[in-house]
């Protein structure tokens, strides 16, 4: 059952968001896996239209939330409001209270609202007032950000970056494919007519699945010496933590069962060993900018380096 759920979801994705079928495939890895996803490119490449269709084919509770630099915790998180009737405070809760949040161009916020997430990314739950209150499960952040446009934006930080399982950039399409959205495009926006093709009881199910794939000690190994490669690397400030490590063997087993195995290859992390771990690791003297392309480069020679297991 589980290989069928995947393939529709997939395919429901890809009818909307047209050329970008291994992009689809990853960051439908991080959801199964129970993962945060990040996509990060420029304006108008359907970020958010990769996002909505995610989030709409899931058959979850669905909140979109604007980013913008007046945005307030509480506006995220909720807030006791005082009734005059009952003379009392009733908690109202925010749009995190959801399965799925698309939190569009979070970097667009300021760095005290976006730590209203660290939490709730982390744990599956939020503190108000002193009171904790669980999210709904599962909970997945999907958010969206411009790394080309400065103004007006606030850099996530380095802990913010690593409650991502997933960073992906979008990409610009071939010609062929621009054609087809353009007829695509002709009747409205896609992501409007998607229907859900699974429901919350079977994305639970998905996510308790991924625990039974099966990784063997030498593909453990393999993982555990690129995370050492990065802590030693003398072009990294910043290596790759233990909660970036336990998110690539998360990811490694979520990707056999997309795959429609039951066991991890190493071709599962080196095809995930980018998205997983590019955002975490911090490139000495390097920009923002060119942030991304260095660590890649880094990443893909840490791997040439290493012996693959058999």
């Amino acid at each position: 059952m589980s290989e069928s759920v995947l393939q529709q979801i997939r395919a429901n994705v890809e009818s909307a968001v047209l050329g970008k079928e291994e992009t689809v495939r990853i960051a439908v890895v991080a959801l199964v896996a129970g993962g945060h996803v990040l996509l990060e490119d420029a304006p108008g490449l359907g970020k958010t239209s990769l996002a909505r269709a995610l989030a709409k084919t899931l058959g979850c509770r669905f909140t979109r939330l604007q980013f913008t630099p007046d945005l307030l915790p509480s506006d995220i998180l909720g807030a006791n409001v005082y009734r005059p009737n009952t003379g009392e405070f009733e908690f109202r809760p925010g749009p995190v209270f959801t399965n799925v949040l698309l939190a569009d161009e979070i970097n667009r916020t300021t760095p005290r609202t976006q730590s209203a997430l660290l939490e709730a990314m982390s744990e599956q739950q939020v503190t108000i007032e002193g009171d904790t209150l669980p999210l709904p499960n599962p909970f997945v952040v999907i958010a969206t950000q411009n790394p080309f446009e400065f103004e007006g934006t606030y850099p996530l930080p380095e802990n913010q970056l690593d409650r991502f399982m997933v960073c992906l950039e979008v990409g610009y399409p071939d010609r062929e494919t621009e054609r087809n959205v353009f007829q695509k495009h002709r009747n409205g926006e896609p992501t409007d007519d998607l229907q859900a093709v699974t429901n919350l009881e079977q994305v639970i199910a998905l996510q308790n699945q991924v625990n039974d794939i099966r990784v063997d000690d030498s593909v453990s190994d393999y993982m555990l010496d690129i995370v050492e490669a990065t802590r030693n690397h003398p072009e990294l400030s910043l290596g790759v933590s233990t909660r970036g490590a336990l998110t690539l063997y998360r990811a490694a087993q979520a990707m056999a069962m997309v795959d429609a195995r039951d066991f991890v290859i190493p071709d599962d992390v080196k095809q995930l060993c980018l998205p997983v771990f590019a955002h975490r690791i911090v490139c000495r003297g390097a920009v923002r900018d060119g942030h991304r392309q260095r660590a890649g480069q880094i990443l893909n020679s840490i791997m040439d380096s290493l012996t693959v297991p058999a």
